[in-house]
């Protein structure tokens, strides 16, 4: 029972938006693509190949349990941003289900590599036995990061970062720390520098802002982060601020996480 939550549809239109993202305009057999289907019980069988199959056959919902509309409520608190206490009396459910789908929900999100160019802030966060070295496109929604498992970043990692996600050429922003000093001998950047000690924030100012903005993410949505489970934090955050147009609906969600069915060629 979903009493709560208006916003979400019948099971029957939920079934017609799934059939849509999945299958495309017309529904086929996902194993051998015929379109001489019809429906048994809750499933489909094929009149070719006669192989039973549901609508999410071959998706990562495969056995699936939820009822529909429990389903489509869960990916609307998620997409939404409402926490995980909060969605669980919504939703009716337990919090461990609530917890165990929005895994499941941060782990099919698209991953992201950008490259970054032009003006580029990069600083560094410590968390308990993890370290997070992110960078941001100035005046863009560009972010790269990597969580890397010890509670420092060396010169070598923050090179290796360089190397990776950020365009030679680049005009590179950092702190005063240690390993950044002379970065640009090692990768081809223009690096400048703020000293935070003589209350010099400019050039870092939004990264600053990012990682504040992630701690208040994690504080709010999940109430505590584990070092199992940040680096899956740190993905979803970033996902939500470079493409905010996944997370409008769990029809957009779906549309970019749910490959559709080929059809036969």
């Amino acid at each position: 029972m979903i009493a709560l939550l208006n916003q979400i549809p019948s099971e029957a239109q939920i079934k017609k938006e799934l059939r849509k993202i999945i299958f495309g305009k017309n529904m086929f057999c996902p194993l051998c693509h015929s379109r001489q289907i019809y429906s048994s019980e809750n499933r489909y069988r094929c009149r070719k190949c006669r192989k039973p199959f549901n609508l999410f056959t071959n998706t990562w919902l495969q056995g699936m349990k939820l009822s529909l509309r429990t389903f489509w409520a869960l990916l609307w608190c998620f997409t939404q941003k409402v926490p995980v206490l909060q969605s669980q009396k919504l939703c009716h459910v337990n919090e461990k289900t609530v917890r165990y789908w929005y895994r499941a929900f941060r782990l099919h999100l698209p991953v992201f590599e950008p490259i970054l160019e032009g003006k580029v802030q990069m600083d560094e966060a410590y968390f308990k036995n993890l370290s997070l070295l992110m960078a941001k496109q100035v005046g863009s929604r560009k972010v790269a990061h990597r969580v890397i498992f010890k509670n420092s970043v060396d010169r070598a990692e923050a090179t290796r970062f360089l190397f990776q996600y950020i365009k030679p050429n680049s005009k590179l922003q950092t702190d005063g720390a240690s390993i950044y000093k002379s970065i640009n001998k090692s990768w081809p950047v223009k690096h400048r520098v703020d000293i935070h000690s003589k209350f010099e924030f400019g050039l870092t100012s939004e990264m600053e802002g990012m990682f504040g903005n992630l701690r208040t993410f994690i504080r709010r949505m999940y109430h505590h982060a584990t070092p199992e489970y940040l680096p899956e934090y740190v993905s979803e955050f970033c996902a939500r601020f470079s493409s905010p147009e996944i997370f409008f609906s769990p029809n957009d969600y779906l549309a970019k996480t749910l490959n559709r069915v080929p059809t036969a060629t």
